[in-house]
């Protein structure tokens, strides 16, 4: 199998007929995972006397465009392979791959609306077990801490009192 390679972006022909299967978001998606980990997948391209025909590849290809990126990383198909893998693209595979993929990210998607919603949840807990200051009241200054006076432990009492307590020192 042929090795990934870098080619120029304004090098790279998109057909008409694919240029219409962007979709924003998931050209976005692809951006934001390319920032954190780089592109992971080449794309496919065929040699067509001094360019480059796009085979597939066409929202990591619109990320890299869109992150400002003057070159891509991609591997060379023959025309043969390139008519093969669009024969592929629009047959029952390729469509139970893309249904499978569109289910683990919508399962992903819950499962972060779920971790963000607990995680709002706790935050209001915590919120809620606070006890209310007034407006302007300093905590070093309130009344509870200026009525009451603690008298001065040596370092074993605090400590004596820590382990009674279960608290940390």
């Amino acid at each position: 199998m042929p090795k990934p390679e870098s080619f120029p972006i304004e090098k790279i022909y998109v057909p008409v007929k694919r240029r219409k299967a962007i979709k924003p978001q998931v050209v976005e998606e692809i951006a934001g995972s390319i920032l954190e980990i780089g592109q992971q997948t080449p794309i496919l391209v065929r040699p067509d006397e001094d360019r480059f025909v796009l085979v597939e590849g066409l929202q990591r290809l619109e990320a890299c465009k869109a992150l400002g990126e003057t070159t891509v990383v991609g591997i060379v198909v023959s025309a043969e392979d390139a008519q093969q893998r669009t024969l592929l693209s629009e047959g029952p595979e390729a469509d139970a791959e893309r249904d499978k993929m569109a289910r683990l990210k919508k399962l992903r998607l819950e499962k972060e609306a779920a971790e963000s919603s607990i995680a709002a949840l706790n935050r209001t807990d915590k919120e809620r077990a606070r006890p209310a200051r007034g407006a302007g009241e300093n905590p070093r200054t309130s009344p509870s801490r200026a009525s009451a006076p603690t008298p001065k432990k040596t370092l074993s009492e605090w400590i004596a009192q820590q382990k009674r307590d279960g608290g940390r020192y």
